[in-house]
């Protein structure tokens, strides 16, 4: 998959960014050309190389085909996850690492079910967050719409399984 200079794409676990520039290295006698990915949540910019990008999980931003799928999981879909938080953690960041939008609202669902039950730990705190962050921005670019309204959009589905959408930490 080749994308273009100035495309929205998803880089697993961090979130949307912009292609900003294609560039050529070399590393020796070998020749490689370069994605350079400034990433929406931080002005962060990674380089992925084009013979990496399919194993890193380098794709394009969810359709809204897609996303009705995932706000369908978030009104009624079922989470099953560990009760013992380290094998929650590890289970919840190996999805989060895959990158793909449903498994990411599975990550955030679940983690809302838990928090609504006990306190989360920091560091699943902090992966909510990001798992919310990841959800309204690709949301919002998929839909067209503000983050405002992809957060309004996901308030709803979350009401509709009796959760409530979290603020940002």
């Amino acid at each position: 998959m080749t994308f273009q200079v100035g495309e929205k794409v998803v880089y697993p676990n961090h979130g949307v960014g912009t292609i900003e520039n294609i560039s050529t290295r070399s590393f020796g006698a070998q020749v490689e050309r370069f994605y350079l990915l400034r990433l929406s949540c931080n002005s962060m910019t990674v380089m992925v190389p084009f013979s990496h990008a399919g194993d890193i999980g380098l794709r394009k931003v969810t359709k809204n085909g897609e996303i009705a799928k995932v706000l369908t999981f978030l009104e009624a879909g079922v989470c099953r996850c560990s009760h013992d938080w380290k094998n929650r953690f590890k289970q919840n960041s190996e999805k989060m690492r895959n990158g793909a939008l449903l498994e990411i609202a599975e990550v955030f669902k679940s983690l809302l079910q838990v928090q609504a039950d006990k306190p989360l730990s920091f560091r699943e705190k902090k992966m909510l967050d990001r798992a919310r962050h990841m959800l309204i921005t690709e949301i919002s670019i998929g839909r067209g719409t503000s983050e405002a309204g992809a957060i309004e959009i996901l308030d709803k589905a979350l009401a509709k399984s009796d959760l409530q959408f979290p603020a940002a930490l």
